[in-house]
């Protein structure tokens, strides 16, 4: 069974990156025709799509976040990492990873248990 797991830091000042490591187990992340996702859900809102890399390591992003984000991989470590620039406050959120299904970069069936992220001064 694959396992998913965030990390990174709580809380972020604005201005600054966020960079989140998702830590995958019970399988490869170069695995043909999957993708790795990060989703995000905001305060009192539903969950929103931030970006995906694939086994191939090509990646798509959300175009209404695609100018601050960058999703890169370690192949080595069986990991790969979201980092989001120049954060506000309206980037806190509880950030979780996920495996797509085949051939998605939206949908998926495994998901970490997600991580708190709070952007504040």
């Amino acid at each position: 069974q694959v396992q998913l797991q965030e990390s990174g830091p709580g809380l972020v000042k604005p201005s600054q990156t966020l960079s989140l490591t998702c830590t995958v187990s019970g399988g490869a992340i170069t695995t043909n025709y999957y993708y790795w996702i990060w989703i995000r859900r905001p305060p009192g809102k539903g969950l929103e799509w931030i970006g995906s890399i694939a086994y191939s390591g090509s990646t798509v992003y959300s175009p209404s976040l695609k100018s601050r984000i960058s999703i890169f991989r370690d192949t080595s470590k069986n990991q790969f990492t979201l980092q989001l620039r120049s954060v506000t406050p309206e980037d806190t959120a509880v950030y979780y990873c996920a495996r797509g299904v085949r051939n998605s970069y939206t949908t998926y069936d495994y998901r970490g248990q997600g991580t708190q992220v709070t952007v504040s001064s």
